[in-house]
Parts: structure tokens; sequence; C-alpha cells
């Protein structure tokens, strides 16, 4: 449990130009008696890809601090502008309102901040060398980024368990026993498993290829029957009488003449003409 608790912060003279100081209205609870003093500090982030250019812009202590609800004003000088790149002064940065015990910092609240020309032109087309007098500050007080930290206050009862806590048995797993392991078999089932399938698949295309064969025959067969069946015009009564009952079973229509004449050879039966096929 932490002994101070920061209730709120208000940003006071919010907008305003890049040259004016921060001010803010800091409230905090006090839980237990302190023996030693808060330090409040405030800082700039002078560039976004690299901390050289950070500067601390003031840092005030409070104290001896009483049990109960505390309220006071914080203010801060603006940032050096020789410390800040040009390049990085128009735009979005950070600042982080910040607050130690005892040098141990447990609490950090960060603000974005936007810095842009009032003049439309300028916005437009910004000048290699910025113009401070027209450059406005604009913090976003709405949505704070406010970040706690477990410390140890005025006794060792009040410290914060060591973290992370010792693992001596994490040196005893088995050297087959690595990160990671569980998860290579996992991936190795599931593209057993997914290989699966493709078999399946290629075993039903073989049974489509054996079954295809008789089919082949049977067309074999068909053809090798119409043979015969032509072949055979030429014979007795009998035969013909034959012929035609297996023409019925193939759905062939009997060409053969009413009359029974067999002088001609038998003809297919022509397609009815008020019959669209499609």
């Amino acid at each position: 449990m932490s002994i101070v608790s920061l209730l709120g912060v208000e940003v006071k003279n919010n907008p305003a130009t890049f040259d004016a100081p921060y001010e803010f209205l800091i409230t905090f609870e006090c839980h237990e008696s302190l023996q030693k003093d808060l330090e409040w500090k405030l800082t700039y982030v002078g560039s976004a890809t690299s901390n050289e250019h950070d500067q601390e812009l003031d840092s005030v202590l409070v104290g001896p601090i009483p049990v109960g609800v505390n309220k006071f004003e914080f203010r801060a000088d603006p940032p050096d502008l020789s410390r800040i790149p040009n390049n990085e002064i128009i735009g979005v940065t950070v600042i982080l309102l910040s607050c130690s015990y005892d040098d141990r910092e447990f609490v950090r609240v960060g603000y974005y901040v936007n810095n842009e020309y009032t003049d439309e032109a300028l916005q437009l087309e910004p000048p290699a060398k910025p113009i401070i007098e027209k450059v406005r500050r604009n913090i976003l007080a709405e949505k704070p980024r406010v970040t706690r930290f477990a410390i140890k206050w005025d006794s060792e009862e009040q410290a914060p368990p060591e973290f992370p806590p010792d693992q001596p048995e994490a040196d005893l797993n088995a050297d087959g026993d690595q990160y990671g392991i569980e998860e290579e078999e996992e991936e190795e089932e599931e593209e057993g498993e997914g290989a699966a399938p493709a078999e399946g698949e290629d075993a039903a295309m073989a049974g489509a290829d054996d079954t295809a064969g008789p089919a082949a025959d049977d067309d074999a067969a068909s053809e090798a029957g119409s043979e015969d069946i032509e072949e055979s015009e030429g014979e007795d009564e009998e035969e013909e009488e034959l012929e035609a009952e297996e023409g019925d079973d193939m759905e062939m229509d009997d060409a053969a003449p009413a009359n029974g004449d067999q002088s001609h050879p038998k003809q297919p039966a022509q397609p009815n003409p008020d019959v669209m096929v499609h």
C-alpha cells in the first residue's frame, strides 16, 4: 500500500504560449506520518528519438506532510530552447510530472503536449528556425498517463516484496525442457492432421480410377454389342427378333420395318424436328 495517494492534478493556464510557465494544482492524500519531504519534479521531453534532450524544468520539496488531504500549486519555467533541436520544437512531445520520497519515485503523470503555430501561413510553411513568439502550447490535460511504483517508505516493513522473486528451481529443468517445445510439437501435430485429408483425397481419387475401369469395359462391351447387332442384320428372323429385344434394353428405337422386310439395313431413328435439344 502506498503511503501517499495522488488524488488529482489540475493543469492551469492551458493553452498558453510556448514560453509561458507551467502551472499545476496538485491534490494528494497522506495516510501516515512521514519523516521526510516529498519531491515533485517536472521534466520536458525534448526529442522523441533521444533522452539527451530531456530537461528538468523545476523541482520542489513539500513537507512536512500532515496526515490527510493536501493541496499545493506547482509552477515550473518553460524549457530552454537551446537544448532542443529546431526540428523537434514544433509538433507533439511529452511532459512528465513525478513525485519521489527519499529519491525513490512512486508516481508519474505523463501528458502529451502539442506545439503549433497560431498563424495559418506558418502552419502550411513552417520556417527552418521556429518563431517562438508565434508558437502556442496545448497540454492534453484530459488524458493523463499515470504510472505508480511500489517503494519502501520509512521502515523495512513498508518495503515491497522483491520482484521478480527468486526462482532457484528454474535451473533444475531438464535440458530438453525448453520454452517453445510444446508449441513446436503442437504445430507438428497440426501439420500431420492437415496432411491426412490430402491423403484421403488421393485415396478417393484412386478409388475413382478403380471404378472408372469397369465403366470403360462396359462401354467397350456396349460397342461390341452394337457391332454384333449390325453384323446380324442379314441373318434369319429369329436372330432379328432377338436383336430387337436387345435394342429395347439399350434404349434404342427399333428401326426395323413393320412389315418385316429385311431387304434394307436398319437405320437409326431421326430426332423429332419439333423438339429443341438443349
